[in-house]
Formats: structure tokens, sequence, C-alpha cells
């Protein structure tokens, strides 16, 4: 055991002095992450006491698991567990699709400036203010909005959307697939570009048509892009952003768009609750986590492409 850590100090010596400017490269990174990441966890030790601010967090007094307890008898827990899981699922569902189908088609696409500025037009959404799109989302969903005009091609009476609970979660998530589609894109974009031309030129021999090397070479290509992705995204099922939500939903959508990080934001940031909000967050944080490690470790046995 000796030996093979002092051959591990030794290699990751010789390694430093060969590449001692890529980590000086890395090391704002991994600063911004022990700071920001790791010295505050010792905080999630008030989701165990009552804190009080004047006491601090060690003068604070233990409560067990009295805020846990208080979360899961909260009458509303199970709506706001029910919303989070069917927001986050339809996102996934619908969203992780998208880019790779668009992908796929940008990069059947041989007008190479055609490409280009629709590309462009898709990636400038992710550079939008969220503020901006959903200023633009409320106007449309007016009862007199874009929205209610096209339904309105079709005889449906207008009506205001935002005040509708069942249409919340379409919006949601076909907002979503507008704003993320083109930035998300280049990913497997990057991943396509990365495909030997061999195999094309040998499928083009066998006498294969553009939908069968679509289908037989780019998407299996690009697979443990995805799936890596994927994982990555299951361990977020439970953090539906906040920040859109909170600026699209109201009083009377409470039943199918309130979720566990509005919440969170209403508990912890409005209510002054910092315990029990630390003990919800928790909570929530241990859900992905167990998520992140059973889809990969599922992923690992199904496909053999995995994060760790």
């Amino acid at each position: 055991m000796k030996n093979k850590k002092t051959t591990d100090r030794l290699t990751f010596q010789k390694d430093f002095r060969r590449n001692w400017s890529l980590y000086l490269l890395a090391l704002p990174v991994i600063l911004f992450y022990i700071i920001f990441h790791y010295v505050p966890m010792y905080g999630i030790s008030i989701a165990f006491k009552d804190f009080k601010m004047n006491l601090g967090i060690f003068g604070s007094n233990f409560a067990g698991l009295k805020h846990f307890k208080a979360f899961f008898e909260y009458p509303n827990f199970w709506r706001l567990i029910g919303n989070t899981v069917r927001i986050s699922l339809c996102t996934l569902i619908f969203g992780m699709p998208a880019p790779v189908i668009f992908a796929l088609l940008l990069n059947e696409l041989r007008m190479k400036k055609l490409r280009s500025v629709i590309q462009t037009v898709s990636i400038f959404p992710h550079f939008v203010s969220l503020v901006v799109v959903c200023s633009i989302i409320k106007e449309f969903c007016l009862s007199d909005g874009l929205f209610n005009v096209i339904a309105g091609w079709f005889g449906i009476a207008p009506r205001s959307l935002l005040q509708v609970p069942g249409a919340f979660t379409p919006i949601y998530v076909i907002s979503h697939i507008w704003e993320k589609t083109g930035w998300s894109s280049l990913i497997y974009l990057a991943a396509i570009a990365g495909i030997n031309a061999q195999i094309y030129e040998a499928a083009d021999i066998d006498g294969a048509g553009r939908f069968q090397k679509m289908w037989y070479i780019t998407l299996p290509c690009i697979r443990p892009t995805f799936i890596i992705l994927f994982i990555m995204a299951v361990g977020g099922v439970m953090s539906v952003g906040s920040e859109k939500i909170l600026l699209l939903y109201n009083e009377t959508i409470y039943s199918h768009a309130d979720v566990i990080s509005t919440y969170l934001y209403r508990k912890g940031l409005l209510e002054f609750n910092f315990s029990y909000s630390t003990a919800v967050n928790l909570f929530n944080s241990v859900i992905n986590f167990t998520l992140v490690m059973a889809a990969n470790r599922i992923s690992k046995r199904l496909s053999d492409t995995s994060l760790f």
C-alpha cells in the first residue's frame, strides 16, 4: 500500500511539473467550488437545530429531526412532490430529445450559410435574460395575446393561460425547449463532428442512404454523450428552477405550479425560517443524489457508459 501511495505521489509530482500551466488554469475553478460549495456545507447542520442568528450555528439549540417531521406533515407535501416530479419528467421527456433531433437536422443541412444562420438564431434565446423571457411569455399568454389569437383561428375561446392550472406545465416545458434546444445542441454537434469520416465513407460504399447513416452511425456515436447528459439531468429532477416559476406563477395556479424550490424560497427568504428550509433542501438534495447514483448504476450495467 505504501509503495502504491509513493508511486501515485511521484506520478502526480512528475505530471504537475510537466503540466503546471494546466493545473494553474484549473485553479480558479477548484477554488470556486471549495469556497462556494464545500466550505458552506457546514451550514447543513442548521437543519438539525433551531437556528437563531444572534446565537449562530454552533450556539443554536439542537432540534433533531423536528424540521424534517414538520415538512413530511405539511398538508401540501405530496402536492409539492407531485408538481416537482411532473414538471421535471415532462422537461426530461420532451426537452432531452429536442437538441438531439435539432443537431441531427442541422448536421444534414448542406447549405452552410443557412445552417449558420439557423444555429445562431436558435442559440440566441439562451442569452436573453430570464426576466425578459418570462415577460414575453406573460404577454403571449394574455387573453388577447398571441397564443389566444392563434387559438381563436380554430374557434377556441380566449382566456388568460397563466390563470389556467393545467396549462402551466405545457407552457413551462415548451418555453424551456425554446430556450435551451439551440444551446444544448452544440454539445451534440461537437460529438457529431468528432465521428470518424471514414465510417461515413464506408457506409456510402455500401449504399447507405442519409437516414440510414443517421440511424446506424450518427445516433450510436453520440449515444454516450446523450447518456452522460441524461444522468446529470436525472440528478436534478427534484430541483426544478425556482426563478422561472417564480416569475410566471400566481396564487390561482399554485395547485399545479408550486414546487419544492418555490416553497423553499417562501420559507427561507420570505419567512426567514432558515432551519426548516435547510431541512427541506437537504431532503431534496438526498433524493437528487440517490437518483443520480441509481441512474449512473443502471446506465453502467445497460450501456457501459457512466459518469464514474
